[in-house]
């Protein structure tokens, strides 16, 4: 099954950056909205920086959690998704996905985000 494959995580202190990264196992064309996520252990999924494009426009929204921290940058390669996470908080910490979360394909594995000292 097609899934993504995340990378970029590990451990990092408070105050410090990451830039997560996340592309589709085989090509999926025509991908118009991809969404971050992130779950700490017993939680739910949530959606935290959202990726859209209609025509020629590229659209990009956060969560109040992480606005004005992350960001997704403009220089995504094609079908590779960046997730630029600043300003890291310990409250950050949390395995990290991306998906269509308008027609999600199978989750992959994610990657682990540990901020602490």
């Amino acid at each position: 099954q097609v899934h993504f494959v995340e990378s970029g995580g590990g451990l990092v202190q408070p105050g410090g950056s990451l830039r997560l990264s996340c592309a589709p196992s085989a090509d999926i064309s025509g991908l118009e909205v991809v969404g971050w996520y992130r779950q700490v252990p017993g939680g739910q999924r949530d959606l935290v920086a959202q990726w859209s494009k209609s025509g020629g426009s590229v659209t990009t929204t956060y969560s109040h959690a992480v606005k004005g921290r992350f960001i997704i940058p403009s220089d995504a390669a094609a079908n590779t998704w960046y997730l630029q996470m600043n300003k890291l908080r310990p409250e950050d910490t949390a395995v990290y996905y991306c998906n269509n979360p308008n027609s999600p394909i199978s989750w992959g594995q994610g990657t682990q985000v540990t901020v602490s000292l």
